[in-house]
């Protein structure tokens, strides 16, 4: 039944509404962060949904209509997150007036609780990092990590209906990883807010031969995004040309943790590489304007941000020759591709930006997709919770 006024619509039920649980005790900053607010934020707005939200701290992602729990407590080491998701998130479900008909996990692990339906958002690509020795010296928590979410993504994966992934290589190894069905697992890339770059007035007269060519890698200074690559890069172009011919910009000052310290003392003597560190939005998106040609060299990544922030300027890029890059890329014009333990491969292809003549760069054809896709949030809850819908119009 719908009843229409001069001033609003009402829209009816058609079922009785349903439970739903979002767990995200362990969510407090980045790119899960964003994730746990644009699901509340869409959720608050679903009048068919009750929706009950844990949470490290409300204030994180408060939305109205959503009721919230705060565990702050299971962040403190990995055992009471554990104790949390297997036995404290288990009493929680036990206790609510009505079964949950559906439990959402945000971050990974798989609770123990009492549902109807389950799944969980799958962030963490570190199960399938190559390890190498040298991580252990520069941050021990990375490989470990990396070797502990093979193991976490397996417990009670069973439990669950689906579960959610950004990519489609993805979806295959988590797959083949943890033997859950292909078939089960749903693709929803992530939705990203613009950057403003502002718009930088061209020079018909620049000529590439006496040109500063800029690079520039804006990412966390942690030892998997491989920074050492390019300096090694950096360190092989500055004997070719000079200092003054190009310079590299990387977020990060060399004060930020052991690997920034490394990083800083190997190849801080080159006067090539701007060791810049944390950028703000609005600066961020200025050095993506004055910048001539994005580097990511990550050696994993669920997607790679500043790829898809970096394409709107249609500038070249040069990305890891990984399968999360070649799909963050996908559409996208000007992109070569290197290996991620080549600095010399590297420092060829910065060569050709640098000269202007670039025969390794090329179009990333689209990537198709196969099986369950979501591109919105409805995309998903639609899939998770397929009779939920609602009689509504705009």
């Amino acid at each position: 039944m719908l009843l229409e006024s001069k001033n609003f619509i009402l829209s009816f039920q058609l079922t009785p509404n349903k439970n739903i649980c979002i767990s995200a005790v362990n969510i407090r900053k980045g790119g899960t962060l964003t994730v746990l607010r644009d699901c509340l934020s869409y959720l608050s707005g679903r009048k068919d949904l009750n929706v009950t939200a844990l949470v490290y701290k409300k204030s994180l992602c408060e939305f109205e209509g959503i009721s919230y729990i705060e565990i702050p407590w299971s962040i403190k080491g990995w055992g009471r997150r554990l104790w949390c998701e297997y036995v404290t998130m288990g009493k929680i479900s036990k206790k609510m007036d009505e079964e949950p008909d559906l439990w959402l996990s945000l971050h990974d692990t798989t609770p123990r609780v009492k549902a109807k339906h389950q799944a969980v958002y799958c962030h963490t690509s570190f199960p399938f990092m190559k390890i190498r020795l040298r991580d252990f010296r520069m941050d021990f928590k990375i490989p470990l990590f990396s070797i502990f979410t093979r193991y976490a993504y397996r417990i009670f994966s069973r439990r669950n209906d689906y579960l959610i992934v950004q990519q489609e290589w993805f979806k295959k190894g988590l797959s083949s990883l943890i033997g859950f069905p292909e078939e089960k697992i749903i693709v929803a890339p992530p939705s990203f807010k613009t950057v403003p770059i502002p718009a930088v007035a061209s020079d018909d007269t620049d000529d590439r031969g006496s040109k500063q060519t800029v690079f520039f890698y804006p990412s966390t200074p942690d030892c998997h995004k491989n920074f050492e690559l390019v300096c090694d890069a950096s360190s092989i172009l500055e004997n070719k040309f000079g200092p003054d011919r190009f310079k590299v910009v990387l977020t990060l000052d060399g004060c930020e943790n052991k690997y920034a310290s490394c990083l800083l003392k190997s190849w801080g003597h080159l006067s090539s590489i701007d060791f810049h560190g944390y950028m703000s939005k609005e600066e961020l998106g200025l050095h993506y304007s004055n910048a001539d040609c994005l580097v990511f060299t990550s050696r994993i990544e669920t997607w790679g941000l500043p790829i898809s922030e970096f394409s709107v300027t249609g500038k070249p890029m040069i990305l890891s020759d990984l399968p999360y890059a070649h799909e963050s890329a996908a559409g996208c014009r000007n992109i070569a591709f290197s290996r991620i333990d080549d600095p010399s491969a590297l420092a060829l292809l910065m060569e050709e930006v640098i000269t202007g003549e670039m025969p390794s760069f090329g179009p990333v054809g689209e990537m198709p997709h196969g099986g369950l896709y979501a591109g919105s949030w409805d995309d998903l809850f639609n899939i998770l919770l397929p009779s939920s819908s609602t009689l509504q119009t705009s």
